[in-house]
């Protein structure tokens, strides 16, 4: 029976099935939220999600079960920028003008608002919000996952939520 309690570690590297189908259960949903969240397509968050255990599944000579989720959040961040910047290739002319348009907006629509206001950053600043304060993740695991310095991630942390505060602060955004 799987529980969320500690447990001995495969002492060798080699990653068992059991430690493997555990991983899955105790981390595909929070993957899967990450990288939705930034993405905002739920058929390429979970094509991303599965890809990053297909990797895991591969390398699994290689990751330990104690460090399966930061190796997860790795490969599918990575995954995801990837993702993001094929797409950018691919944008129309037509969606830059629709984004153009002035929208409406329906009084008092929090969540839509805060989500906004994350997709007017950029995907680094974007990422390491979610990460911090929707994961809960360190600053070194963040720094992991990312391949940025503590210190990057402090500073770009630190404007990404500038930046969040300033649009969340202005009346035509909230009314």
């Amino acid at each position: 029976m799987y529980t969320n309690q500690p447990r001995e570690f495969n002492s060798n590297c080699l990653m068992t099935e059991r430690e493997y189908n555990e991983c899955v259960r105790l981390y595909a949903d929070n993957v899967y939220r990450f990288i939705v969240k930034n993405l905002k397509q739920d058929d390429d968050a979970k094509d991303i999600v599965q890809s990053a255990f297909e990797k895991m599944w591969q390398h699994r000579e290689e990751v330990s079960y104690d460090k399966c989720k930061s190796y997860l959040f790795t490969v599918a961040y990575h995954q995801m920028i990837d993702h993001l910047r094929k797409s950018k290739r691919m944008v129309l002319k037509e969606e830059f003008s629709e984004q153009a348009k002035v929208v409406h907006r329906p009084v008092n629509n929090l969540k839509k608002i805060l989500e906004e206001a994350l997709q007017r950053l950029s995907e680094t600043q974007r990422s390491l919000v979610l990460l911090k304060d929707y994961e809960g993740y360190s600053y070194e695991e963040i720094g992991r996952i990312t391949s940025l310095s503590e210190s990057q991630v402090k500073v770009y942390l630190h404007r990404a939520r500038i930046q969040l505060k300033n649009y969340l602060v202005k009346p035509e955004n909230v009314l």
